[in-house]
Formats: C-alpha cells, structure tokens, sequence
C-alpha cells in the first residue's frame, strides 16, 4: 500500500492570518490543489523570519507545506504575486478584505474548486491593475454565487414561474430570486431591485469580465447593487460581513451634485 507523501506543494491565495502561540501565525490560504487549508507557520512572528513577508493576506504564494497531527505546517513560502499596489490604497484593501472573506465564508476546507481559485485571482489583479474596483466585486459575488450552488434566477418570477417584464421588480435572497410586482404582496423579507440594477447584474451572470467592464453604470445604481448584494451575501452566510463596513469608512464621499 502506498504511503501517503509527508510534505507536498501548493499553490494558494492568502486570505487571512492570526496569531498563534508566542511567535506562530495561523494562515487560512485558498489553494487551486485542495481549496481552502489552515496551515501554522511556524516562527513567522519573528523578526527574522523568511516567511512572513510571504504570507500577507491576497498574496499568490507557492507553499511547501509538511502533513502534520492537527495541522499542516508551512515549511517554505514564495510568494507569486504580491499585488503591491493593491496595497497601497486602504479602499482597495477594503476591496480585497471582502473577496477574502467572502471566499473563506462560502467554503469548507479541503474541498477543491479550481474556478474559484482563478475568479479570486483574476479579481485581485483587477483591483491591482486599476480596473474599477466596485465593479471587480459586484461581479466576483455574483460569479462567486454561480460557482457556490447559489445562483439567483434573474429573469423569472421565482413565485410564478413567469418571464419578468421591463418594469421595476423585488428580490428575495430566501426564494432564490427575483420577485414580480404581482406577487410581492404575498412574499415576506424582499427588497426592492430598479430595471437598471437587475439588467447589470443579469449582464454579470451571463458575460466574461470583459464584456461586463463595457458597461455604464451610474453612482446610483452602483449603491443600489452595493446594498442588494450586502442584503442577499449575508442572508446566506446567517452573519454579517465585515468588510462592508471597513469599504464604507475608508471610500472617498462623494462630492454633492
């Protein structure tokens, strides 16, 4: 019978980290290989230590990493991409914060999922690159919905089956979708969702990120799409997410018309 290897490579996403012990940091990393994984690197609170420069969270990193009792420990750390200039802007990090931690409620450990692993990393070089970062997250969360099992149904009336007409409509993130005017009165814990803002987030449903980065689309219905993704995120997570209120503190206001 073969023996199970004692150490193996992966590649991963950092999404967070934390203390442990006197001068180990625990390090929740989103893997292509095996998904999420807890590993402890050990020493990585030292001054000296090689490691931790390597395991900030959204860092790209390549990790050795041994088989452990409880845990995996972290023996090498290279990172890939570091995505500095992400990191130099508190709204893009608050951008990031929320696809991590986004990814880290969503999944169990050690359950792959290679389409997560590159919607996280495409995502994390779109706020790199510049591209706008509002848009790089509404279309992560609905592509992250598509790929958890959550898909909302956008184009028909989750109550009576029909197709929805071009007028102002609800969504309900407990049935799954998109409620009609018609049948609203009878369906408890909906929020309203404009034309616009349904029309954008059927557009992210169906398209590559380069046809979705073509699209228009006001302040207003950005605030709309912010408030209506928050509201269903956290009605399938049973908590609220931090990293909305962090984007909140940290974004420029902006200037009254």
């Amino acid at each position: 019978m073969a023996r199970k290897p004692r150490s193996y490579r992966v590649e991963a996403i950092v999404l967070r980290h934390s203390d442990w012990g006197e001068a180990d940091r625990i390090v929740t990393s989103f893997t292509r290989e095996k998904g999420k994984l807890r590993a402890v690197a050990k020493g990585a609170r030292k001054m000296r230590s090689r490691k931790a420069g390597h395991l900030e969270p959204f860092t790209r990193v390549s990790l050795l990493l041994a088989v452990g009792r409880s845990m995996h420990i972290i023996t090498q750390a290279e990172s890939l991409e570091a995505f500095l200039d992400l990191r130099e802007d508190l709204t893009l990090i608050g951008y990031a914060s929320s696809m991590a931690e986004l990814t880290d409620r969503f999944t169990i450990e050690e359950e792959e999922n290679h389409s997560l692993f590159r919607l996280l990393g495409n995502s994390l070089r779109r706020l790199d690159e510049g591209v706008d970062p509002q848009l790089a997250t509404r279309y992560f969360e609905i592509r992250l919905l598509d790929l958890m099992g959550f898909r909302p149904n956008l184009t028909e009336c989750v109550e009576r089956g029909e197709e929805i007409q071009p007028e102002d409509q609800f969504i309900s993130a407990a049935i799954g979708g998109v409620v009609c005017p018609r049948c609203a009165p009878k369906v408890r814990g909906l929020r309203p969702i404009s034309m616009q803002a349904l029309k954008y987030l059927r557009h992210f449903q169906r398209s590559s990120f380069a046809e979705a980065e073509r699209a228009q689309i006001s302040p207003e219905i950005y605030r709309e799409l912010e408030m209506i993704m928050d509201h269903y995120l956290t009605y399938l997570l049973e908590r609220k997410l931090n990293s909305p209120v962090f984007i909140r503190e940290v974004r420029p206001q902006e200037d009254p018309e």
